[in-house]
């Protein structure tokens, strides 16, 4: 009985916690760079001709150098992405992503880290890579060498 108070405890307090950082000004950018990037034509039509190049290069790489577009077809999925890259509601959408995710990570490792130095905490940040055994997520075969 009393286990299952304190993990309606735990459960609640984290509840909680993800309520302060869904409030939080990172979380708040982030909804508002994600409605820009989706509402904007001009930022999806550079999407959807990145994703179309993008195809069209997967299917060239069957053949490698050997097909007849290899080339022109690497030049323009290139070209693509960096217009896409370019673009400043994707940029911003990366950044605003960048610092939500920075909290999840630093999150994660104080949760992690409170309960054991030894704990595996995949954050796939590389700056917590010293700080973590797992540094790159368990199917990464990570810091930790693990491959589960």
């Amino acid at each position: 009985m009393l286990a299952t108070i304190e993990r309606l405890q735990i459960i609640t307090e984290a509840e909680d916690l993800a309520k302060m950082i869904l409030q939080s000004e990172a979380a708040d950018e982030y909804r508002k760079s994600y409605n820009k990037l989706y509402k904007d034509a001009r930022t999806q039509e550079k999407i959807k001709e990145f994703i179309k190049m993008k195809d069209y290069y997967e299917d060239v790489q069957r053949f490698g150098r050997y097909h007849p577009d290899y080339k022109s077809i690497n030049i323009r999925t290139r070209q693509a992405k960096r217009e896409m890259d370019m673009d400043e509601n994707v940029a911003r959408f990366r950044k605003a992503e960048n610092a939500l995710q920075d909290i999840l990570d630093h999150v994660s490792m104080i949760v992690g880290k409170s309960v054991s130095q030894h704990i595996k905490v995949p954050t796939g940040n590389p700056f917590f890579a010293e700080n973590s055994s797992c540094s790159g997520g368990c199917g990464s075969g990570g810091g930790c060498s693990c491959s589960a």
